[in-house]
């Protein structure tokens, strides 16, 4: 059975690949176009699914709380990022720099998650519901996944 942790991790690795290969595009060319995209979504459908059922169970904790107010306050810069990213031409030589920022935020967010927030959460949540929130995780980053992606974000 995957656990919630297992299942967080495989969108993770989509994330830390996208955003690197996302850093080595110059230009507005289709390349950076389709990666952006690609890492936009990723992430969009990883943070709502991810806070749905994994920080929110935690945050009924009191143990859980602070690390669920300090990953959600990482998922707004993130999702900051994400938006001037959108509003900002390709070609602008600026563009690289804010996906450079984005890029060390997400490996921070992530990395922070792995090593930390994991550890933690393993402790408040029973095993059963370790399985239960990775099945209902990944059925709504599924959801997240096949909308319409340009629907999520404001282009």
């Amino acid at each position: 059975m995957t656990t919630i942790f297992e299942a967080l991790r495989e969108s993770h690795e989509i994330q830390r690949d996208l955003a690197e290969k996302l850093l080595q595009t110059s230009g507005d060319t289709a390349e950076r176009r389709e990666l952006f995209k690609q890492l936009k979504n990723e992430l969009f459908a990883h943070e709502a699914a991810e806070d749905r059922y994994f920080y929110i169970p935690l945050m009924m904790t009191d143990s859980g709380l602070n690390i669920t107010r300090h990953a959600l306050a990482e998922h707004h810069e993130m999702d900051e990022m994400i938006e001037e990213l959108t509003a900002t031409e390709l070609s602008n030589p600026g563009w690289i720099a804010i996906a450079k920022k984005l890029s060390e935020k997400v490996h921070h967010h992530l990395k922070e998650e792995e090593h930390g927030f994991f550890q933690q959460a393993g402790k408040i949540l029973g095993e059963e519901q370790k399985t239960a929130l990775a099945v209902q995780y990944k059925n709504e980053y599924q959801r997240y996944k096949d909308m319409k992606k340009d629907m999520l974000v404001q282009s």
